[in-house]
């Protein structure tokens, strides 16, 4: 272990040990943080004695869990007022943005993976829409394409990591994005009847500006439907220095439609359907979307179009904990046509054909069967999650970006055993087969199967007094992709990756003062890739990190929040050198202090810290970066159905390229937003 990693572990413990020694032993443990009242009764006779607050921080920690994940809810998509989801969820520890406040040539980096200065994504990290797949295997020079609006979602999760996974797909070893669209029940809070949302915003840097229009419906309780339309747009945003950042500017208008039909006895029956989709059109505009110039491509006329569809039938029968099924059928498409504008190069001369004149699309559909069961072998309790899945890749054909299919079968299960009091263990697996077919430039047919077995297990021991220590470990494949079906070797090696993971958490109320809340989680992780594909000259690649998020709140309003990211890795070439890892983001710590005045207002600094990247002598600075946020619901007259948003970002107009960015980041913005409901 590097001396930086291991003196952060060993803090890390050291914080979550003296914290359980100094807790009174009469506090009891919750179960979740960010709750803000709970009921008290007689420990006697079990009398109701009224409701007490309870210290309430701005995110949940999810300590009673041995998976990392991070989840960021309706609320604080507003508050933050981000312009893509991959500037959501920049503050979660592990995530690193490419270029994030545009969602032209950005990306999502989670632990060294994901999207790079060149690709938009390596397959490492896995994007799910309400169940549907996106993505577009590695797209040169063009971005992620995750084109959607960050209103149109209820919650935003980051799963790190590859031990929960399974359920999800393969080959995930950075992490797993799981985006769920708003319901109607949820702006009813689940009564019939109907509601109207509206949201406006505006940013200073660039004219930024943006809509969403929500109607939301419950006829009755067998019924619910939902509609949005939101549009964002920006000018050309401008850097810490004052200075254009070219090929910044963008507009994107999106829709989500959405139902519901509850049917049978108890309601157990469930009919679902969605359909959301997002365009983009840029004219005369670089087709390297990562850069600010045309440099060596040219520039193009492009227009995209994303949709996802997802319908599906759910059964959970009241009674019946063995049955919780779902069928679900997705299909994410992607559309993307481009003309180059002539341009004459100095290096090339004249350029755009036929690489940046490629139209191109991607459609991934899946058909997904799925049962969760809660149910005891003896004095050992299950929740036990199985499912089948077929899996449908579809690719135009294009330049630089060969088409054909990628047909894959996969079986899964995940077990969560309760073993005895406190102690938990969780075995998953996952098999798939994979089948890519495709023309050769030769105008021959070629086609390549794999298959795999891969999964893991993790394990968590929790203490009486809300301590808790976990463990994991685990394995996946990354099966060959399309984009690699004229290279012989790569279609017949799948890359494999190994990772273990280790940390403690601690969740108490009643710390300082009578119901404050403290919750704290470290986890250290160590990955290997091996049999690379994905990246040129590189064999392998080592990885680990150290990644803390910790919370304190107290019942008058006060709370704080922070998270850390340490990260190091180096890759072995093929000829056998030992370097720096390409991919690395740079060490950041995350700082957020707060005070709430009732339910009305909410005042809050937010500071970054970055160091200093040296990859092989090469350095990338590092920043610090502070942010004001405030939320004002009034509730007097018609104002009570009212929230004001107001926000400074980099207030003091600093200059900064991130590790991994390709561009410099925007300097002081100035944001604001109303929402109303009624």
């Amino acid at each position: 272990m590097r001396p930086d990693l291991r003196s952060a572990a060993t803090l890390g413990a050291s914080v979550l040990a003296l914290a359980s020694i100094a807790v009174p032993l009469s506090a009891r443990a919750q179960d979740t943080a960010g709750h803000s009242a709970e009921p008290a009764r007689n420990e006697a006779d079990g009398e109701f004695l009224g409701t007490i607050d309870i210290g309430e921080s701005t995110r949940a920690i999810r300590t009673d869990t041995a998976t990392p994940i991070t989840s960021i809810n309706r609320e604080e998509i507003e508050d933050r007022q981000a312009n893509t989801i991959a500037e959501l969820i920049d503050s979660i520890p592990g995530v690193t943005i490419v270029n994030g406040s545009t969602p032209i040539g950005s990306g999502i980096n989670i632990r060294g993976f994901g999207a790079t200065g060149t690709y938009g994504t390596d397959q490492k990290v896995l994007v799910l829409v309400d169940g549907a797949t996106n993505g577009s295997e590695e797209l040169y020079r063009i971005g992620t394409q995750l084109f959607t609006d960050p209103l149109l979602y209820k919650s935003a999760s980051v799963l790190r990591g590859t031990v929960g996974s399974f359920e999800y797909g393969s080959g995930v070893i950075g992490g797993t994005v799981i985006l769920e669209t708003s319901d109607a029940y949820d702006y009813l809070g689940g009564k019939t009847g109907f509601t109207v949302n509206q949201n406006l915003s505006g940013a200073s840097n660039g004219g930024g500006f943006a809509t969403s229009t929500t109607l939301a419906a419950m006829p009755n309780e067998n019924v619910e439907f939902l509609a949005n339309y939101s549009y964002r747009k920006s000018g050309t945003q401008k850097d810490g220095h004052g200075e254009r950042i070219e090929n910044s500017s963008f507009s994107l208008p999106s829709f989500l439609v959405k139902g519901a039909v509850h049917f049978g006895a108890d309601n157990a029956h469930t009919l679902k359907a969605s359909f959301s989709q997002t365009t983009t059109a840029e004219r005369d505009k670089p087709y390297d979307s990562f850069g600010t110039t045309g440099g060596v491509f040219g520039n193009v006329d492009r227009d995209t179009t994303s949709k996802n569809l997802v319908v599906g039938y759910y059964y959970e029968p009241l009674g019946n904990d063995a049955i919780n099924l779902s069928l679900v059928y997705t299909r994410a498409q992607q559309d993307i046509e481009q003309s180059y504008i002539p341009y004459s190069s100095p290096i090339f001369g004249e350029v755009g054909t036929p690489v940046t004149d490629a139209d191109q699309r991607y459609v991934t559909s899946k058909v997904t069967l799925k049962n969760a069961a809660l149910f005891a072998t003896g004095s050992v309790r299950h929740n036990l999650r199985v499912g089948l899945e077929y899996i449908d890749k579809d690719r135009l054909d294009a330049s630089s970006a060969p088409g054909g299919t990628d047909r894959r079968m996969a079986a899964f299960a995940v077990d969560e055993i309760g073993l005895f009091r406190g102690f938990t263990v969780t075995p998953a697996v996952r098999w798939e087969t994979s089948t890519v077919k495709g023309e050769l430039d030769d105008g021959s047919n070629a086609s390549y199967t794999n298959e795999g077995l891969m999964g893991g297990v993790s394990a968590r021991y929790e203490l009486p007094f809300g301590f808790s220590v976990f463990g994991s470990w685990a394995r996946t494949r990354s099966m060959p992709i399309i984009d690699d079906l004229e290279n012989v070797a790569y279609m017949n090696q799948p890359e494999k990756s190994r990772s273990w993971e280790a940390g403690a958490a601690f969740d108490r109320t009643g710390i300082f003062t009578q119901n404050d809340r403290f919750a704290i989680k470290a986890n250290y992780y160590d990955t290997d890739l091996t049999d690379n594909t994905s990246y040129s000259g590189v064999a392998e690649v080592y990885l680990e990190g150290v990644e803390i998020e910790a919370s304190y709140a107290t019942p008058s309003g006060f709370y704080l929040d922070f998270n850390g990211n340490i990260v190091s890795g180096t890759q072995l070439s093929t000829g056998g050198a030992l370097s720096d890892w390409g991919n690395l983001p740079q060490n950041t710590y995350q700082l957020a202090l707060g005070k709430r005045f009732g339910d009305h207002l909410d005042v809050r600094w937010e500071g970054v810290l970055a160091e200093d990247l040296d990859t092989d002598g090469t350095v990338e600075k590092g920043y610090d970066v502070h942010n004001l946020r405030a939320s004002f619901s009034p509730e007097v007259g018609f104002l009570r159905f009212l929230t004001f948003r107001v926000s400074v970002e980099n207030i003091f107009d600093t200059y900064y390229v991130p590790a991994l960015a390709t561009r410099p980041a925007l300097g002081r913005n100035f944001k604001g937003a109303v929402s109303v409901q009624f």
